[in-house]
């Protein structure tokens, strides 16, 4: 039976990465683009901020798959395992991947290009899918 406090380490764990995910993509990355003339600048900040939320997920993916397996040590492939994997692997293809690609990209000019909004939006498919699966997890019920 895991501890209270485990438990409460997970939720807050579970609501710093998602809830990050989510205001990050879907409020301030489109208020930036809506609000800022320069879209470069934009595009800039809203950069700044995935980067940071990739690592907050990749630290806290880690930190929660390591609690599932100390909850469950019977049986360690568990559903709730196998989300966080893909999450922890949409987010380090994300980061170290579509993320650096993208940037080149832009540095060589090519943001208009159609080979950079198909990176982009490979990019943005990965982090829908991480931002859905982190909701499945928050409304999922947890065995204790």
């Amino acid at each position: 039976m895991p501890s209270a406090r485990l438990h409460a380490g997970e939720r807050i764990l579970l609501t710093l990465w998602v809830g990050g995910l989510w205001a990050i993509g879907y409020m301030v990355a489109p208020a930036l683009f809506a609000t800022l003339e320069d879209r470069a600048l934009a595009g800039t900040l809203a950069g700044v901020m995935f980067n940071i939320i990739a690592w907050v997920g990749l630290a806290c993916g880690s930190l929660l798959l390591l609690f599932n397996q100390i909850q469950h040590p019977q049986k360690r492939l568990n559903l709730r395992a196998v989300v966080l994997l893909i999450m922890l692997a949409l987010t380090a293809i994300g980061q170290f991947v579509l993320a650096p690609a993208v940037a080149d990209m832009r540095v060589e000019g090519l943001a208009g290009s159609e080979a950079f909004a198909t990176m982009h939006g490979i990019a943005s498919i990965a982090y829908l899918f991480t931002s859905i699966l982190g909701l499945v997890l928050v409304v999922a019920r947890q065995e204790n």
